[in-house]
């Protein structure tokens, strides 16, 4: 449970609308099928492909729990009205737009050294 996860394995990407597979003529849960899906890509936590290569490039690999902490914070953020926010962790940055819930970018602790973070609403620290 431990185990560093590599960005891509769990979540290789936002679910396209056409990947999920409807029976026609059925007919039975298409509007309760799409409200799933729309639940389902508000509940996902993505990566934008400058983020993926930013955590490749740094070496950044996150643990499930990390993830979940990611979640956590990117939900207390839109409670609050969040748009763009800055969530700090020990030895890393991310930047991230909460109506989306992706991850636009990721820093290391050295990379976040003298550096300004501009276009952001708030900051979540994690500890």
């Amino acid at each position: 449970m431990n185990d560093p996860i590599r960005i891509g394995s769990l979540y290789p990407g936002r679910i396209q609308p056409n990947a999920l597979h409807q029976v026609k003529n059925s007919g039975v849960l298409k509007s309760q099928d799409a409200s799933f899906e729309e639940m389902l890509q508000n509940r996902l936590l993505h990566f934008s492909n400058h983020a993926v290569k930013r955590l490749e490039q740094r070496g950044i690999q996150l643990r499930p729990e990390q993830l979940h902490q990611i979640e956590s914070a990117i939900d207390n953020a839109a409670a609050k009205g969040a748009k763009d926010s800055l969530i700090l962790m020990k030895d890393m940055a991310l930047i991230v737009n909460v109506h989306n819930r992706t991850v636009v970018t990721a820093m290391d602790g050295n990379s976040m050294k003298d550096n300004v973070f501009t276009q952001i609403d708030s900051a979540i620290i994690i500890s």
